[in-house]
């Protein structure tokens, strides 16, 4: 029964659109409507501010950890928490407060995986800081975080949280399918640009 209700859990606190409250509270946007019309940190930043942006990257976090952090105390198996954490993901990905519609799960992955595996996450997402930051391409560096996570998991000799981070995997690059067709086509728009133009519109 508490395995149960750690499930319910994750995927409600899962669900909150942090991105959407913040955006709408703080700066009368809804990020829905605006960008890359996505909930998560980085178009709130884009469109808000990188104070705001870094506000929902720590709420988008904490509803990914917390949840995790809970079930491991309530049973520590591997399935019961990797259960739990796919709610959080999925919870945001089809969030029950949008209509079964979300972010792409990035932060919420990072979040996820914070309580489990620190150093392998660490690795992925120094990778990911490093990618971001010579391509300019956020969605690039998310895509190499989730896609070198399992193999820093397996380096580690953490192979319990290894078909997590898959499902992950799958979802994070199902959910960034769009951006792949902009990558692939030269026309995905730059972090940099994006926050050029908003001091521009300023």
């Amino acid at each position: 029964m508490q395995e149960f209700f750690c499930l319910v859990i994750g995927y409600i606190l899962g669900s909150v659109p942090w991105g959407l409250f913040i955006a709408r509270t703080f700066c009368g946007i809804d990020p829905r409507e605006s960008g890359s019309r996505n909930t998560g940190a980085t178009n709130v930043a884009r469109l808000c501010g990188f104070g705001w942006g870094v506000l929902t990257l720590v709420c988008d976090l904490g509803k990914g950890a917390l949840p995790v952090w809970l079930a491991f105390h309530v049973n520590p198996s591997p399935v019961v928490v990797s259960a739990v954490g796919l709610a959080c993901l999925l919870g945001h990905a089809f969030s029950c407060f949008l209509c079964f519609r979300g972010g792409k799960a990035v932060a919420t992955s990072i979040g996820v995986f914070l309580p489990l595996a620190f150093w392998p996450l660490l690795a992925a997402a120094i990778l990911c800081i490093l990618v971001i930051w010579r391509s300019g391409f956020v969605s690039l560096g998310s895509l190499t975080l989730v896609s070198v996570l399992p193999v820093t998991l397996i380096l580690a000799g953490q192979w319990a949280w290894l078909p997590l981070s898959l499902c992950a995997w799958g979802l994070v690059v199902w959910k960034h399918r769009e951006n792949i067709s902009r990558l692939r086509s030269g026309t995905e728009k730059s972090w940099l640009r994006g926050c050029h133009q908003r001091q521009e519109k300023v």
